[in-house]
């Protein structure tokens, strides 16, 4: 988005709504009512309160934050545009940002994709930033695979979907990655970006930049357990045949809040698809 040529009093003004915590829409909404068309509106908010988080973060030593996947406008409607289908909104968390979304996939979706993941499943290994390889871990013992992008016509058609539903370009994705977790099995509670500390990490940042959203889909309804977990805010999406839940992360920083896991298995089997989104265009 090009910088706006605003006036420094309504610059000023945006900035007080903020602190005085007013939702960003009603800005937007006291901002038409004075005869703003509202896209530019719309542009005229999230540049000011963009460039207040920025100038927070360079005050405070924190990483700067960055333009984000979203799923749904602040006050939005509660049914999405997915392209092909309607996903209803069944939980809506501003902090950490997190949308639980119904019917994502269809049964016929979910039972292709186990149906193609199940015969290339490997244990499940973990980036190990401080090395720079990938290897198993015990905090994760599930067994998974990854499609390639556009790999054939069912994930071409989920990636789609995803891309509208999050407003975010079908290149900027990672490859889809399908997890079976068997009894017993789990993913402890982790971050999904990777910590620029580390030194693995200029390589993996190398292609398509800093992980910025993920959308965890569940391919199957496990009998117990298996809940994708927020430790941090106590909450817990419960694993739903079809269901997903969004989570997107501004800045690779714990402030974020979405730390999360894979909850234990205590009965049956829990089948996941994951889609991590990107701040560029990976290949």
């Amino acid at each position: 988005m090009a910088t706006l040529d605003l006036a420094a009093p309504l610059r000023q003004w945006i900035i007080e709504q903020a602190q005085a915590g007013r939702e960003p829409m009603d800005v937007v909404d006291a901002m038409v009512v004075e005869g703003w068309p509202q896209e530019k509106a719309v542009d005229a908010v999230q540049e000011v309160l963009q460039a207040l988080l920025v100038e927070h973060a360079r005050a405070n030593g924190l990483p700067e934050p960055t333009v984000v996947p979203e799923p749904m406008e602040r006050g939005g409607p509660h049914l999405l545009d997915g392209g092909d289908r309607r996903v209803p909104v069944l939980a809506n968390l501003k902090h950490p940002r997190v949308v639980v979304l119904g019917s994502v996939l269809s049964d016929e979706e979910c039972d292709g994709l186990v149906a193609l993941a199940r015969q290339h499943l490997s244990r499940s290994e973990t980036f190990m930033l401080d090395e720079g390889v990938s290897k198993v871990h015990e905090g994760r013992t599930s067994e998974g695979m990854f499609f390639t992008r556009g790999e054939n016509e069912l994930v071409r058609r989920i990636e789609a979907r995803l891309a509208t539903l999050c407003a975010w370009p079908l290149e900027y994705g990672e490859g889809l990655q399908v997890l079976r977790y068997g009894p017993g099995a789990q993913y402890k509670p982790h971050f999904d970006y990777f910590d620029p500390a580390k030194p693995g990490t200029a390589g993996i940042l190398a292609n398509g930049g800093q992980r910025v959203a993920s959308v965890v889909m569940y391919l199957n309804t496990p009998e117990a357990g298996g809940g994708t977990t927020f430790p941090d805010v106590r909450f817990e999406v419960a694993p739903i045949k079809g269901n997903a839940v969004f989570f997107s992360y501004d800045r690779p920083h714990e402030m974020t809040g979405t730390r999360h896991g894979g909850a234990p298995v205590l009965a049956g089997e829990k089948w996941v698809a994951t889609k991590w989104m990107r701040l560029g265009e990976f290949v």
